[in-house]
């Protein structure tokens, strides 16, 4: 038994406070210095297996079994009796990371802030002999103490302000790694991955946009479809491009068939045509078929940025059909504000509010409740004149047809807003 299980010696620690702390064998020669330390993972708060250490005029790699060390004193780390010949050549396997190589300035995704934060410091518990992982420092004390400036600022802010830069840190229990990979080079910091499918599409995109390329396209790709086509809708252009042209066809046109059809149109009309084509046709056909035909406007008008999710129905039918139809519908929400009236031939002929199908009698004919004072755009008006029939009628929604007078889509409030 080590001294430090003898006084049962529960400290805090700090992994740059070792970080370069000499080690010295039992008679108080020095060995090396602390280069690293190697933590075997699996346990909720792991243990540090070993020390990774650095002689001079030494470049391979080596390590000493934590249960080696006989005490923490001074600046130095003291071993037991001959436990300098156990010294040997590193090695790191799948279930174990290296903390200064491994954790140290990556990223953590914080999904209780929905915001990116960086490794600045390790936080250590020194428990019964054993040396255990508990934190990670992401806060600008973390930063101070690696550069050794953390007295200085101490005695600076508690002079001028009674006051000490606080801690900022996350518990080890919470970060998991990004993705399964069994060579674990692919290890990075997300605090509870599982929560990143908790989050506001909105709130999940920052998080992509602040990541590196690398780390952007693990995340994405560890989303289901649902949370990367709505997350992907709400990323910056050159973002959406990167995410795409990094994952697999495959994944890709599975997300454009869970995107609303106008937003998977803007995707694609900014990729390489060979890329597009390739999506395209990878596609079930339904949607194929739809981006297909909202990829032949010309950039900047109406049919560019209609959606062809709307519900419309034929007027011989009743409120009671609305209703089911309305009921049935898989559509956005923005998109269903109201309830288009075609004939047989789709030609728009009325619409209808849902308020048309709360409050009338089930039984009513379409025909004899929708308002047929139509306010439509055509397919080729310009998107400028659409901003401005939005501003005038205060619509939720415009539909929009051929020359022809069929229904093709319809230009929501936001599709609208994000056009101009």
């Amino acid at each position: 038994m080590n001294k430090m299980q003898e006084n049962s010696l529960k400290m805090f620690l700090f992994f740059s406070e070792l970080l370069g702390r000499s080690v010295v064998n039992s008679e108080g020669e020095t060995l090396g210095k602390v280069a690293d330390m190697k933590v075997r993972l699996g346990e909720l708060f792991p243990k540090v297996a070993s020390l990774c250490l650095r002689k001079k005029r030494q470049h391979i790699p080596l390590e000493l079994d934590w249960v080696e060390v006989e005490e923490l004193t001074g600046h130095l780390i003291q071993l037991k009796p001959e436990a300098e010949e156990k010294i040997k050549p590193l090695v790191v396997n799948e279930s174990e990371i290296l903390l200064r190589e491994e954790l140290f300035d990556k990223q953590v995704v914080d999904t209780f802030g929905a915001k990116i934060e960086r490794v600045n410091d390790i936080h250590l518990l020194v428990a019964d002999g054993d040396l255990r992982l508990v934190h990670v420092d992401i806060g600008i004390r973390g930063v101070f103490r690696r550069l050794g400036w953390i007295k200085v600022i101490d005695s600076l802010t508690d002079f001028l302000f009674s006051y000490h830069v606080p801690e900022k840190m996350i518990s080890w229990k919470y970060v998991q790694p990004l993705a399964s990979d069994p060579h674990k080079k692919d290890l990075k910091l997300n605090v509870n991955l599982r929560k990143l499918h908790e989050l506001h599409p909105s709130d999940l995109a920052d998080i992509l946009e602040e990541l590196d390329q690398k780390n952007r396209s693990r995340i994405f790709r560890s989303l289901d479809l649902s949370t990367a086509a709505e997350t992907l809708q709400e990323v910056e252009p050159k973002f959406q491009r990167s995410l795409v042209l990094s994952a697999s066809e495959e994944l890709v046109s599975d997300i454009l068939e869970e995107m609303e059809p106008d937003e998977a149109t803007d995707l694609l009309a900014g990729l390489p045509q060979e890329k597009k084509t390739k999506l395209i046709q990878t596609m079930e056909k339904p949607s194929r078929e739809k981006l297909e035909e909202l990829l032949k406007f010309e950039e900047g008008t109406a049919g560019s940025i209609m959606t062809k999710d709307y519900i419309f129905i034929q007027g011989n039918k009743t409120i009671a059909d609305a209703s089911e139809a309305f009921k049935n519908t898989t559509h956005p929400l923005d998109t269903i504000s109201y309830l288009y009236v075609t004939d047989e031939e789709n030609h728009l002929v009325g619409v209808l509010t849902l308020r048309h199908l709360v409050l009338c009698e089930k039984s009513t004919p379409l025909s004899k409740l929708m308002n047929t004072n139509l306010i439509k755009v055509k397919t080729e008006d310009d998107v400028r004149d659409v901003r401005e029939i939005f501003k005038k009628y205060k619509l939720l929604a415009l539909p929009v047809t051929d020359d022809d007078n069929r229904l093709k889509g319809i230009i929501t409030l936001r599709d609208i807003v994000e056009a101009t």
